[in-house]
């Protein structure tokens, strides 16, 4: 009897999947990779380690002078002083248990040198409540220590999947907080939750007054699990996004978009190359998991070859991606290639430095890579 009733499920499914493969759309400017990751980069690089002996360095936030404070993943802030990293934490956060949250993102203020302040997104537990939060700090005078000053934005939706957590300063000064879903698809859709979504908000936490919806922080919504942002210009950004895992009966596509004000990346409806109306095809999409970390646009002279191309970290695929857009449609990719390729493991933040040169670090000690003796690094790319 369940040999027959499952039978008839898959059948079921597989009859709506010929069907609605039939009714959608498929967008002529989205790139598909269907075998492997891309072709091999052809520039020569070298990556230097600048830091070892860390545990999951999820995020970098360079400061003025050269210094730079890293997250690691169990709740610790870290400071990098003139490329050499400190033994003691700046500060240690208190973090609930969490296979994907922890202490992740972290930024800046952008009048920093004059006020100290910074923000981390983290994942905490209150009265056995799992949540995500924003919280803003004070780095001390000598840079050795700092202090919790208050939560800037706190009930986001947290899971043991699909945390989001990557923040970043927009070139307009506002604060971009990327989510996840927490394993719930249609929180992607929904307004009235910060998951699934980049969030737009003031360094104090106020909705600005040009958000596209009205009263709400969202800035992009449809998003499945945002962890790499970085702005082609002041209006445009490349954002990327995990696909699915097996929510939806689907996997692999993981994305690349270019994106606006407003617009919805379609999780959980669109996927792969889909198009319809009103949602976001991606530019770039992989059969394969790949799934993306940081992101950053190229802006230094050291690889001439890289400038204005997108810089993308991979966890599963163990590499660094380059994407270059093309100049006569902007949305559509030009060139993509590997590099790294099952070099280094997992590649997690992806950060250009104040002396031109793109970092990196590894994720290999997140209980899903191979933490050696070195533990995870941080890497400097050059010629």
């Amino acid at each position: 009897m369940r040999t027959c009733l499952l039978l008839s499920a898959l059948l079921v499914l597989a009859a709506c999947s010929g069907c609605r493969k039939s009714q959608v759309k498929t967008a002529p400017d989205c790139l598909l990779i269907e075998d492997d990751f891309g072709p091999d980069g052809t520039v020569p690089i070298t990556a230097d380690i600048v830091a070892e002996g860390l545990n999951t360095p999820w995020g970098i936030a360079w400061l003025p002078g050269g210094d730079a404070l890293v997250t690691e993943r169990p709740g610790r802030i870290r400071l990098l002083r003139q490329g050499v990293l400190q033994p003691a934490p700046v500060a240690t956060v208190p973090i609930a248990d969490s296979s994907e949250g922890g202490l992740l993102g972290i930024a800046a203020h952008p009048d920093f040198a004059s006020n100290r302040l910074f923000y981390i997104y983290v994942t905490h537990e209150t009265n056995g409540d799992t949540r995500n939060r924003v919280e803003r700090w004070t780095l001390s005078e000598d840079h050795n220590s700092a202090t919790f000053e208050r939560v800037i934005l706190g009930d986001i939706p947290a899971s043991k999947f699909h945390d989001g957590g990557r923040i970043r300063f927009g070139p307009d000064g506002m604060l971009y907080v990327g989510t996840g879903d927490a394993r719930d698809p249609d929180n992607s859709q929904n307004l009235d939750t910060p998951s699934g979504k980049l969030l737009r908000l003031t360094p104090d936490g106020e909705v600005p007054a040009d958000n596209p919806f009205p009263g709400k922080a969202t800035f992009l919504l449809g998003v499945r699990n945002a962890q790499g942002f970085d702005w082609k210009d002041p209006d445009t950004l490349y954002f990327t996004d995990h696909g699915p895992s097996g929510d939806t009966f689907r996997r692999g596509h993981d994305e690349v978009n270019v994106v606006r004000k407003g617009d919805n990346l379609g999780w959980p409806t669109l996927y792969s190359c889909e198009a319809s109306e009103g949602l976001v095809t991606p530019s770039l999409t992989w059969k394969d998991a790949v799934p993306p970390g940081g992101a950053a646009v190229y802006t230094g002279d050291a690889i001439p070859e890289w400038k204005g191309s997108l810089l993308v970290g991979s966890l599963g695929s163990r590499h660094l991606h380059r994407v270059a857009f093309s100049p006569e449609n902007p949305a559509q990719v030009a060139q993509h290639e590997v590099y790294l390729r099952n070099t280094w493991g997992r590649l997690r933040e992806v950060s250009m430095g104040p002396d031109g040169h793109l970092y990196v670090t590894t994720s290999n000690c997140d209980g899903r890579g191979d933490c050696g003796a070195r533990k995870d690094v941080i890497l400097r790319i050059r010629r």
